[in-house]
């Protein structure tokens, strides 16, 4: 009777394909000046500790002068990020604080209902901040809604 190592040799090699392939999920994380006061920010992938560090880093840079701004954050492939990233942002926490306050409104473009439902709640938690989410393929919506 044939064996699991007969039937299947690469299972040897790698026992589990699928858990290796999930843990190496990599970020994507772009902030693009677009024009004076504008932001657009996209994201895929899962943030670690390093990476959370080198996005505050960019968005504080890239936001220094700007002053009533707008945003276009468009989530391409969400995952939650990891408990050292989540440490690093509340490390953070004035500074992000201070980053928000830049801004006016947030458009926020992603295809997953929750995180779009999140981060309207989001945009109630910061005072003279509006935050609106549009599916990705509503590109043109969000643009309008930012210019108006």
């Amino acid at each position: 009777m044939p064996t699991v190592r007969d039937l299947c040799p690469e299972r040897e090699k790698n026992p589990d394909p699928v858990r290796k392939t999930l843990k190496t999920v990599k970020l994507q994380f772009k902030v693009i000046p677009n024009g004076i006061n504008r932001l657009d920010i996209e994201m895929s992938g899962k943030l670690n500790a390093e990476d959370m560090k080198i996005a505050i880093d960019e968005l504080v840079s890239k936001s220094k002068n700007i002053e009533n701004g707008k945003m276009l954050y468009e989530v391409i492939d969400f995952h939650l990020p990891s408990l050292g990233a989540i440490r690093i942002e509340f490390s953070r926490l004035p500074e992000m604080l201070r980053l928000m306050k830049k801004f006016d409104r947030a458009a926020v473009l992603t295809d997953k209902t929750w995180l779009k439902k999140v981060s309207e709640f989001e945009g109630a938690l910061f005072p003279g901040l509006e935050i609106k989410a549009f599916d990705r393929n509503q590109k043109a919506e969000a643009e309008a809604w930012l210019s108006s």
